[in-house]
């Protein structure tokens, strides 16, 4: 429990969690004018998230010119995006000014399950993105016949579905676990460290169990993308035109920035022996890869590649008239 907290909060909502139907989801403990310029700054941040990856959406679908499937993967990642970020940023921004802080039982384990899904979500998706750029260096003659509609529709649905079956057996029975008062997680979301902290009796294999499943989605499409990026690079080396060369690296440099950020981010979290006072750490690094990482694609994505910059215009254009 924070120090923080204990000085922070008011003595009636402190006292009154034993009577509490829910945890109290402690986030940003900061006051006054901090508070606020927080508030603002992560409010601009999420805004400007939802229109970047909005716009990129919207590009793709009225430009027939980027209707390839690194674009139309491109898109499906921008959707992802909006759902990630809008699973955590909204409940941030209100608990700024909330005065309980209280966050029900079943709207934090739907927050858990969201926020974990859509992440397994977009650790494979940045798989079949790097599976995608392969095929086109690697394999470009055959590009067009093996990455047909059918196999993209077939890989986005199967990322969703996989996600969405990765977490819900050890959520159902954290759900079920018996939790001590004060129920107050110091997080700025409902993630399984802090709410097993709680836990009356302790439960080390469901800790283990959350560790492996969060690991296994970092480590295994990680390791695929390391594999696959090798064998681009290789490909990309034996170009004989500079020219091909530098398209090449311009179209994967953007994909291997962004996953150098979220797995980076992510990785320092759920990766990382834990030690003790980490809980601001976890918080900052939390809203990275939550947030900051959202925000940052559309900007890499479209500095980094000129017809993505041109579809970007024309749908600028459209809305202006």
């Amino acid at each position: 429990m924070s120090t923080v907290y204990r000085q922070g909060t008011s003595s009636n909502t402190y006292n009154s969690s034993n009577s509490v139907t829910g945890f109290i989801l402690l986030g940003f403990t900061c006051t006054g004018e901090t508070q606020k310029l927080l508030f603002m700054l992560l409010l601009t941040i999420y805004i400007l998230t939802l229109l970047g990856n909005g716009s990129i959406i919207c590009a793709v679908c009225w430009d027939q010119r980027i209707h390839t499937p690194m674009y139309i993967l491109l898109a499906n990642f921008s959707f992802l995006e909006i759902c990630y970020v809008t699973t955590t940023i909204p409940n941030i921004l209100v608990n700024f000014f909330s005065e309980t802080k209280v966050i029900s039982f079943s709207g934090c384990f739907l927050q858990f399950y969201l926020f974990f899904s859509l992440g397994a979500v977009e650790c494979f998706f940045l798989a079949i993105m790097a599976f995608d750029r392969y095929l086109a260096i690697c394999q470009p003659l055959r590009y067009h016949i093996i990455m047909t509609r059918h196999l993209r529709i077939r890989l986005v649905v199967n990322c969703w579905i996989i996600g969405f079956l990765w977490f819900p057996v050890p959520i159902i029975i954290i759900s079920q676990l018996s939790f001590c008062d004060p129920k107050i997680i110091d997080h700025i979301l409902c993630d399984p460290s802090p709410i097993l902290v709680l836990t009356c009796t302790p439960a080390p294999m469901m800790e283990f169990t959350c560790s492996l499943l969060s690991s296994m989605i970092l480590v295994v499409p990680f390791f695929f993308i390391i594999g696959t990026y090798t064998l681009v690079l290789k490909a990309v080396l034996k170009m004989p035109s500079e020219r091909g060369k530098r398209k090449a690296f311009s179209t994967c440099g953007s994909h291997v920035v962004v996953v150098s950020l979220f797995y980076g981010s992510a990785m320092v979290i759920y990766m990382r022996p834990r030690s003790e006072n980490e809980a601001d750490t976890q918080k900052i690094v939390t809203l990275f890869y939550s947030m900051v990482t959202p925000f940052l694609n559309p900007i890499i994505y479209s500095l980094r590649n000129k017809e993505m910059k041109d579809a970007l215009r024309k749908v600028t254009k459209k809305i202006k008239t």
